[in-house]
């Protein structure tokens, strides 16, 4: 079947890589598309309790989550570009079918639960700016987001995603301008790890933020835009070096932008006593204690989080639901339009039910974060396998350093769920 996907791998098998010093720039964009996944509104939720409740104490987690984000995301990377397949693709392929399916049925889960904290974010947004009721932003989001993905292709998209990206973190970038932050006490955040009494849900929460199922087969998806020739090793060493730059740099922008909005929450919040149990809460908060005009840039960042993370939480669930037929991403294909519709229509319908939007948000990452580990481990299996992965399979070296992350993973989730037990 021909696909756009196909049409850029026939295109690649014709040409060689150039070798020049700008050939990074022509690498950039996968990693950034990844990068809007975890500065997604679910994050701003997470980040602001977080910063809010306990300061600057739990920074650390976003260091700790972004190291591992940073090799797991090339990890899924190097099963793309060395396999020609997405990791749906491949656990349809590689594993037993009862197992595939339970595992990448779970994952969609997590599509839909990320879909949900994207365009309920981008609703709050629109009620910042508009007074727009929630109900009529999630359908206005839902359409916009619906019309993106549907009329355009991935490259016109990694634009528009890029576009959002660099809004964000301009946006932040200001706040942290008109805002008195106590570098000391986050330069020591950052590096300490701390568990703050009653902190444990939040950590979780940040971890899930920034570590997200989706996010692992959406780069194992979209890193085939940039391939070459699967057949040549060269090419493939080549690309899997440069890809490893695009994410490197990508995730360092996702952990300094996740960073600034703890930074923010402690420097205001925190610091005036001031629990926060909704974003608009946190928004009105800012204008009479920094300025109108920080407020303004809060919910206009917001808003382009909603909207670009929507995207990619709709591209992912089509990876996904498409690979359970063993096929890539095609918009045009009825697969992929399916696992689109049912990750934004299935986290509509949740939204409409949500009593306490916030509280959506925050569990909307928890959620991720226990369907996490899954994802990790058959990832890390994958990879880890000759049968998929041929001479590209991972050393003895990376899988200990992936099975120990998933292990750190794991351990925390129990941790969890022991403290909602208890």
């Amino acid at each position: 079947m021909k696909n756009f996907l196909d049409s850029i791998r026939q295109w690649g098998r014709r040409h060689e890589p150039r070798k020049s010093a700008l050939e990074m720039f022509r690498y950039l964009g996968p990693g950034l598309l990844v990068t809007v996944g975890f500065i997604d509104p679910g994050n701003w939720a997470s980040n602001v309790a977080a910063g809010a409740g306990y300061g600057y104490a739990l920074l650390w987690m976003v260091t700790l989550s972004t190291i591992m984000l940073i090799l797991l995301q090339h990890n899924a990377a190097h099963l793309g570009i060395a396999t020609g397949l997405c990791m749906s693709e491949a656990a349809s392929t590689h594993l037993p079918t009862p197992v595939s399916r339970l595992l990448l049925a779970s994952a969609l889960g997590a599509a839909v639960s990320t879909a949900l904290a994207e365009i309920l974010g981008g609703a709050i947004a629109l009620k910042m700016l508009f007074q727009l009721p929630i109900k009529v932003g999630v359908f206005v989001i839902v359409g916009v987001v619906a019309m993106l993905l549907f009329t355009n292709s991935y490259r016109r998209l990694e634009k528009f995603i890029i576009g959002f990206v660099s809004i964000i973190g301009l946006s932040f970038l200001i706040e942290l301008f008109l805002i008195d932050i106590s570098w000391k006490e986050a330069l020591v955040g950052w590096v300490r790890p701390q568990f703050p009494a009653g902190s444990l849900p939040v950590l979780i929460s940040v971890l899930g933020a920034v570590v997200m199922p989706h996010n692992l087969f959406l780069h194992s998806e979209i890193i085939q835009s940039r391939q070459w020739n699967l057949k040549d090793e060269k090419v493939i060493k080549h690309q899997l070096r440069f890809e490893f730059y695009d994410t490197l740099f990508s995730m360092v922008i996702g952990w300094a932008i996740n960073s600034a909005m703890i930074l923010v929450a402690a420097a205001v919040f925190f610091s005036k006593k001031a629990p926060i149990t909704a974003l608009e809460q946190a928004q009105a908060m800012l204008g009479p204690i920094v300025g109108p005009a920080a407020a303004i840039v809060f919910a206009i960042a917001l808003l382009c989080a909603g909207l670009a993370s929507s995207v990619t939480a709709g591209m992912a669930g089509g990876s996904i639901f498409a690979g359970l037929y063993r096929e890539p991403y095609d918009i045009k294909d009825s697969h992929s339009r399916m696992g689109v519709a049912i990750s934004l229509g299935l986290a509509t319908l949740l939204i409409l039910f949500l009593s306490e939007p916030f509280k959506g948000l925050i569990w909307s990452q928890i959620i991720l974060s226990l369907q996490l580990p899954f994802t990790i481990f058959m990832l890390v299996y994958l990879t880890s396998s000759k049968k998929v992965m041929g001479s590209h399979a991972n050393s003895r070296f990376d899988q200990i350093t992936l099975y120990a992350i998933a292990a750190v993973v794991t351990g925390l989730n129990v941790m969890l769920l022991v403290s909602f037990l208890g």
